[in-house]
């Protein structure tokens, strides 16, 4: 296999700032490893939390990303966004973090609480998708956090995925289906049916 082109021309992956962050780190400029890092690092976890409803999990899940982008780095090849391939490597982890956690989910029920949920975010996005609606009695901040979150826990993992990125990251269709490792056309039916989804179980609390 050849090496990945070294011009802009060639290889428009080379105008993404983080791209030539990473390819700085390749060279042994952890400096630039620790500005992708800062420019990452809460982003990354507020995508985790949502995916695996528990703070401390996003916390670990979002070092480990970290951890296997630096052990890779001196394979780097900027062959997508560096955003793309970081949030595949997210996913991925999210993905075996949350059937580990389906095996042991009647424990965590007996024992959990939801305090370590990321709430903020994912209830505020969703609030405002339904902006042409009005709530039947104006319901709390809080509240209505814990409905959107209950909401989005009946989307399946890929339409929730799709969802965070699209809304939080502001990533287009062809990003996601990168990093999802899907086609343009999939992606689009995942929101879709998601929006459906969540447009069902929400519209009972606006009228």
């Amino acid at each position: 296999m050849s090496d990945a082109p070294t011009t802009t021309e060639s290889n428009p992956y080379l105008r993404d700032p983080d791209v030539q962050l990473m390819l700085r780190a390749k060279a042994g400029d952890d400096a630039a490893f620790s500005e992708l890092v800062a420019n990452y690092q809460s982003r990354l976890v507020s995508i985790l939390s949502n995916l695996v409803y528990s703070q401390e999990t996003a916390e670990d899940l979002a070092q480990d990303v970290f951890m296997r982008i630096y052990r890779s780095k001196n394979g780097y090849q900027p062959t997508a966004k560096f955003s793309t391939w970081m949030f595949r490597i997210a996913n991925n982890l999210a993905s075996n973090a949350r059937r580990s956690a389906g095996r042991r989910k009647e424990v965590q029920m007996a024992g959990g609480d939801s305090s370590g949920v990321q709430t903020g975010n994912a209830g505020e996005y969703l609030v405002k998708e339904k902006s042409a609606l009005m709530p039947a009695r104006q319901l709390d901040k809080s509240e209505m956090q814990g409905i959107v979150l209950s909401a989005m826990e009946g989307l399946n993992e890929r339409q929730k995925m799709a969802v965070l990125l699209h809304k939080f990251e502001d990533m287009s269709y062809a990003d996601i289906a990168e990093t999802m490792e899907l086609t343009v056309p999939a992606v689009k039916s995942l929101l879709t049916r998601a929006r459906e989804n969540l447009r069902t179980q929400l519209e009972s609390y606006f009228k």
